[in-house]
């Protein structure tokens, strides 16, 4: 298959046929007929071809030779033929019309035919190849549903998923996709959400919970109060995402394209060459024998399996990333991600939760735990802060969710906590330890604390203990950083606006050895500066402020539940918001980098090994298809092994 063409069907293959059970690539009955037919003249020309030594003219072969050859070749010269007229003659269609068209000339017609023939099988496996690599892409496809059914007068009608406006309703029934991002506002379920971040486990939603387009809800029926239009949605940002990144080239890629527009005219002026002077300068040399060997070249030194299989390899590496959950935005970050040298992290919603979550509970002597907890709920039941809700839900885990209590009085003391006064006689201080200490509360000398926050609780104004309040570690963030320091990278940095203290501890857990803290988004910013400098440099976040950092860096890498602006800036995007993807990513751009050069090296040295057999006539024109075919359609599908590997490890070659 010529490079452009094939180029081409990289991006746009002619759709195939697919059985929809098993979804297996099936080659289009068309083709198939016309192979059949043309390999059944092929046969027939054979067995006549070879009875010419019985008395029958050889001639007579032919009559099943042409038709076999056109309707094996007919793509193939059409091509050459419409890439002559528009001027760019030099490529794989010219170099195999001439050699076939040639090798009739001189009577090898067998072998011309042969060639055609078997570049069509070629040709076929070479599509099934590319249309595997595309599978994970043209999945994603249908992550965004066409129509969404939406309330209207009471009532539900299905509408187009592109006229749903922001705070619609939309009802989902089980089995069916979720066509916008949303908010549960009614009814729970499972929602699988493999699709879109390549995590295989069903996660369980409930009301208040919020849903992205392109999952799935398997068990529920559910309501959903739109949060984005469709062009906005989870879905839609993936697939333009995808649609930008075929768009992008990566180094490689670049230079095999411009590679293939020198090498073909080399390699014709070099069979001319071949074909006319050893015949003028070798005593006794045929011109037949020459033109043959030249012709031989000419099939040879088709670059098919090079300006294939280098920007295969890259699409397949974005799609096998694609499924889990890893979006990269094009084949140039693929190939930078490979030379990281160093990572760094933001804290907060990268490698923590972002969410308050209680560490520790240290009580006054003599007070049972389950009795501070409840008392530190009938303070905190009111309130919306964060913090109360994080003891509140820590206190109904723990089974020490007290009944409700009125109050006689409530106040809240800005920065400082809150006094409940309760109808049994009771005054419940949950606060700071300025807010005890101005209600008279004696309290005893405790060790000092790295938690983000820390909330005292007396009751009576008698002291009954703390609740140490912190944002936890994301799970996967220790395995991330050792898996990182296992691959080789130099420097794993935090960078964080957080307290030193905090940030010190966090560091500490994840045993990251360079921590910065307090910091500005221009400190965050000088300091990818002087990293860039030291080498290619990684930054992951997820925040509005981190996006000029995201830009900065040489890949940009955002949490996919991170601000927009972040998402928008970055690089690549972590759909999952699982930091394990980070090395995850480094590992599969290597391996795709590894399996291009494999592709090249192997190409370039057996190419040149049958090149050489040409010119010294040790090769025949089957010899030729197999050095050209043969090392295309290898290198395509070594290409295709970026793809394979276990859903739930990091790939590795």
């Amino acid at each position: 298959m010529c490079a452009a063409c094939k180029a081409d069907a990289i991006k746009h293959l002619e759709t195939p046929e697919k059985n929809k059970d098993s979804g297996l690539y099936l080659f289009p009955v068309k083709k198939i007929m016309v192979f059949g037919s043309a390999l059944v003249l092929w046969i027939i020309g054979m067995i006549i071809h070879q009875m010419h030594l019985t008395g029958m003219p050889r001639f007579i072969s032919l009559a099943f030779f042409i038709p076999a050859y056109f309707l094996s070749g007919i793509s193939v010269l059409k091509n050459a033929f419409l890439n002559l007229r528009r001027g760019n003659a030099l490529d794989e269609n010219f170099l195999m019309s001439i050699a076939t068209i040639g090798a009739f000339a001189v009577g090898e017609w067998p072998e011309a035919v042969g060639v055609m023939m078997f570049y069509m099988i070629g040709e076929m496996i070479q599509d099934s190849a590319v249309q595997r690599s595309r599978k994970s892409i043209n999945a994603l496809l249908a992550l965004k549903p066409d129509t969404a059914r939406i309330q209207r007068d009471g009532g539900w009608i299905e509408v187009k998923a592109d006229d749903v406006t922001i705070n619609d309703l939309v009802l989902v029934r089980p089995g069916e996709r979720i066509p916008l991002d949303g908010i549960i506002v009614d009814g729970q379920g499972t929602i699988d959400a493999s699709m879109l971040t390549g995590e295989s486990k069903p996660v369980q939603c409930n009301t208040g919970d919020e849903v992205r387009s392109g999952t799935i809800s398997l068990d529920g029926v559910i309501t959903v109060k739109t949060l984005r239009t469709a062009e906005n949605s989870s879905a839609a940002k993936i697939i333009a995402l995808v649609e930008k990144a075929a768009q992008s080239k990566a180094k490689p890629e670049r230079f095999i394209t411009a590679f293939a527009k020198w090498y073909t005219p080399i390699v014709v002026a070099a069979t001319v060459l071949l074909a006319i002077v050893p015949p003028l300068i070798i005593p006794g040399a045929a011109f037949s024998d020459w033109i043959y060997r030249a012709l031989i070249l000419l099939v040879i030194s088709c670059p098919c399996a090079l300006v294939v299989s280098v920007p295969l390899g890259y699409f397949a590496g974005i799609g096998g990333m694609s499924r889990r959950g890893i979006m990269v935005k094009g084949a140039v970050h693929l190939d930078s991600l490979k030379k990281t040298v160093n990572v760094v992290f933001d804290k907060t919603g990268t490698l923590t939760t972002g969410k308050f979550s209680v560490h520790t509970i240290e009580t006054a002597s003599g007070i049972a735990e389950k009795f501070l907890l409840e008392t530190a709920v009938h303070a905190e039941r009111e309130s919306n802060h964060p913090i109360a809700r994080a003891i509140r839900d820590y206190a109904e885990n723990q089974n020490a969710y007290p009944a409700r209590d009125s109050y006689v009085t409530y106040k809240e003391y800005a920065g400082r906590g809150i006094k409940a006064d309760l109808n049994d006689g009771a005054s419940i201080l949950a606060g700071n330890d300025k807010l005890l200490l101005e209600q008279n509360v004696v309290m005893p000398l405790l060790e000092p604390s790295t938690a983000a926050s820390i909330v005292y609780i007396a009751r009576n104004n008698c002291y009954l203990g703390r609740i140490l309040i912190g944002d936890a570690i994301k799970e996967g963030a220790v395995e991330a950083i050792d898996t990182l320091k296992n691959l080789g990278i130099k420097k794993i940095v935090m960078l964080t606006g957080d307290r030193a203290e905090i940030a010190k501890e966090t560091a500490s857990i994840l045993n990251i050895d360079t921590v910065k803290a307090e910091l500005l988004p221009e400190d965050k910013l000088s300091n990818i500066d002087e990293l860039c400098k030291q080498g290619t440099t990684i930054f992951v976040g997820d925040g509005i402020n981190d996006a000029p950092v995201l830009a900065r860096a040489d890949v940009g890498i955002a949490m996919g539940s991170g601000a927009d602006a972040a998402v928008e800036t970055a690089n690549i995007i972590i759909m999952t918001d699982d930091p394990r993807r980070v090395p995850e990513a480094i590992e599969r751009s290597r391996k795709t980098f590894r399996i291009i050069m494999q592709n090249v090296i192997f190409a370039l040295i057996f190419k040149a090994a049958f090149i050489i057999l040409a010119t010294l006539g040790m090769a025949n024109m089957w010899m030729a298809l197999i050095a050209d075919v043969g090392v295309a359609l290898i290198a395509v599908l070594n290409a295709s092994r970026v793809l394979m590997g276990r859903q739930d490890t990091i790939m590795s070659a």
